[in-house]
């Protein structure tokens, strides 16, 4: 599959409103408020931003720009159902970069909407349940074969073509599916559920998955964070990890201008996220050890803490898109399951590095 490099980029509003064509006595019609993040993917051509590496700096700026009428408003003074949805629609009409992919919304941080340009929506819920597991399957002496907990988090993925609908699937729906699995799951020992004797993430989302797709057709992902920086997406079918990492470097931009602030040497706290497809061992139960994903980009990292990006051998420049590409390049030999990489130099900002199935955006 051919590689994609996408711009990314995020922008926060604080705004009121209430949704009139949900049902009498449902919440959101009346008056609230939520703290909203907006979020642009896009392919950009080389040539659109000012220079060279100031693609993701020139979208975020853009983004927020289109967002300054909404911030501290009555969104229903902007447009007559603002859903999650609509809002998405609100935003995509008003930015003027090419290439634009998908434009999202996050009414708060467990709920959002992301929208293409074909009407096509996903929308995603999540939620969080305490529980206690041991994986019986791994060798002697590994951490995980040893009982203990996590405060897990899942997100449930419905896709939906709107059609010109205002609103997909309401989230309160989500919540009363995800209601009886609460109940089995939260202050619960997993190993003792039937169908989670070896509780792995991704046995885990395949039991959410079956339990799920029956109540919910639309149902395109379920995603089971272990950890705050690990977990895995199950879409009936594939299997995908994710690993987080983040490192803190030093950087300037080449091919800045003399007098542009980015050219100056300056530091970003990055946020990398190492994304692998791969089958199920049916022995182990998972596809790929989050711990060896871990030490296996170990030597990448401590080249990239604490260092000077701008002084790496075999680095182009040090934009997001080009960072990427240079850890794609050194993981790939080790990692051949390796398909996609997300690098944020600010949060929701940065690039996308795919070259295989993308699979579900998650949260800033």
């Amino acid at each position: 599959m051919r590689e994609r490099l996408y711009t990314v980029a995020a922008a926060p509003f604080e705004a009121a409103r209430q949704v009139d064509i949900l049902p009498a006595g449902h919440r959101a019609r009346r008056l609230h408020g939520h703290s909203f993040l907006a979020r642009v993917r896009a392919l950009l051509p080389m040539d659109w931003a000012p220079f060279p590496g100031a693609e993701t700096d020139t979208l975020a700026a853009q983004l927020a720009g289109c967002l300054a009428p909404l911030d501290y408003a009555l969104l229903n003074d902007h447009l007559p159902v603002p859903t999650d949805e609509n809002l998405a629609r609100w935003l995509r009409a008003r930015l003027v970069a090419p290439g634009i992919e998908q434009v999202g919304i996050q009414s708060t941080r467990d709920q959002g909407a992301d929208l293409d340009g074909r009407e096509h929506a996903h929308l995603w819920r999540r939620f969080r349940f305490e529980a206690a597991h041991r994986l019986p399957k791994v060798p002697p002496g590994h951490r995980c074969g040893r009982m203990h907990g996590h405060g897990f988090e899942v997100i449930l993925h419905a896709d939906q073509n709107l059609d010109g609908l205002d609103m997909g699937i309401d989230f309160d729906h989500l919540e009363r599916l995800w209601a009886p699995l609460q109940a089995e799951l939260h202050h619960a020992c997993l190993n003792d559920l039937p169908g989670l004797e070896n509780p792995t993430s991704e046995i885990l989302a395949t039991w959410l998955w079956r339990r799920l797709k029956p109540e919910l057709p639309s149902l395109s992902w379920v995603t089971v964070y272990e950890t705050v920086s690990a977990g895995c997406h199950f879409d009936g079918q594939r299997y995908r990890i994710w690993k987080e990492q983040r490192f803190e470097s030093a950087l300037s931009l080449r091919q800045a201008p003399p007098a542009n602030r980015r050219r100056r040497l300056h530091g970003h706290s990055y946020l990398l996220r190492l994304h692998l497809t791969a089958p199920l061992d049916a022995v182990m139960g998972w596809t790929v050890d989050y711990g060896d994903v871990k030490a296996l980009f170990e030597p990448v990292y401590r080249q990239l803490d604490h260092h000077r990006l701008d002084g790496l051998e075999g680095l182009a420049d040090t934009d997001p898109g080009a960072v990427s590409r240079w850890i794609r390049d050194r993981l790939q030999p080790h990692l051949p399951r390796l398909d996609r990489i997300d690098l944020y130099q600010t949060p929701g900002c940065g690039a996308m590095l795919c070259w295989g199935d993308e699979g579900p955006a998650l949260p800033v």
